[in-house]
């Protein structure tokens, strides 16, 4: 029997795509991304690939990078590990308004998204294969959009006015529910300070809450072997006892693959 569970984070995503559509962002925000539009091709292969059943952690980053989920419509989403790793290619359509400092090119953008680089490369590196690593695990944002100032800098959700995260979080708290309730996860590990505090304000002691490192190169600590320093937090935090992988495996030799679908 076919799962359930892509099919419900896919309603999941549509409803949180209509209940954005209507906000509206004041300056200095410019222009508004939302790869869950344009990109929902990618973002829809990368569900049914590898969000089709339950898990016992689900990884959660704060909203998208230019350079990531923003061309490519995966979470983290740096356009190598996405191609190559996990098997993932398909059209990127383009925003209404785009930035002319920051264009969507999908998968043909030459620029690197370092945090996510940092993030799958360290997964890729610990688990060889993507199965491995999603049989038990998820990786997924707690904000679809990106915000971008008239500079193309990116503005974070935690800086918006008071009057538009209301609203703006009222709805990622919904999405954020739907997911858990969906994934059915013991631990949810926040990437970064702000996902670890929305996962505790949104869910209470209904799962575990941890945190690691954020991988962002604005972050001196993530400079200094990143991979290294989330496998002991994760080890501290009890984590890895629910993941059941040798994280010291080493890089395991392996061709192109493309996602089922």
């Amino acid at each position: 029997m076919p799962s359930k569970i892509a099919p419900r984070l896919h309603r999941a995503a549509r409803r949180l795509r209509r209940e954005l559509a209507p906000l509206r962002f004041r300056s200095p925000v410019t222009h508004v991304y939302n790869p869950l539009e344009y990109a929902s091709a990618a973002h829809r292969r990368y569900v049914d690939a590898y969000g089709a059943s339950r898990k016992r952690v689900v990884f959660l980053g704060m909203n998208p990078g230019p350079f990531g989920m923003v061309q490519t419509g995966v979470p983290f989403g740096a356009i190598p590990n996405v191609r190559d790793w996990l098997g993932i290619r398909t059209r990127i359509e383009r925003p209404e308004r785009e930035h002319p400092k920051r264009p969507v090119l999908g998968f043909d953008c030459p620029r690197i998204e370092v945090s996510g680089a940092r993030l799958w490369g360290a997964i890729e590196s610990a688990y060889g294969e993507p199965d491995r690593f999603f049989r038990h695990s998820f990786i997924a944002n707690y904000c679809p959009l990106a915000f971008l100032e008239e500079s193309g800098r990116n503005r974070i959700p935690e800086k918006l006015p008071a009057s538009e995260r209301g609203p703006l979080f009222d709805a990622c708290d919904r999405h954020l529910r739907s997911v858990v309730r969906a994934l059915e996860p013991e631990w949810v590990v926040g990437i970064g300070k702000f996902a670890e505090r929305r996962a505790r304000e949104v869910l209470g002691d209904a799962v575990r809450i941890g945190v690691v490192l954020h991988p962002s190169p604005a972050n001196p600590r993530a400079h200094r072997d990143w991979g290294g320093t989330v496998r002991r937090e994760l080890r501290e935090q009890g984590v890895c006892a629910a993941l059941e992988a040798r994280t010291g495996d080493p890089p395991r030799r392996r061709k192109p693959r493309r996602a089922p679908g």
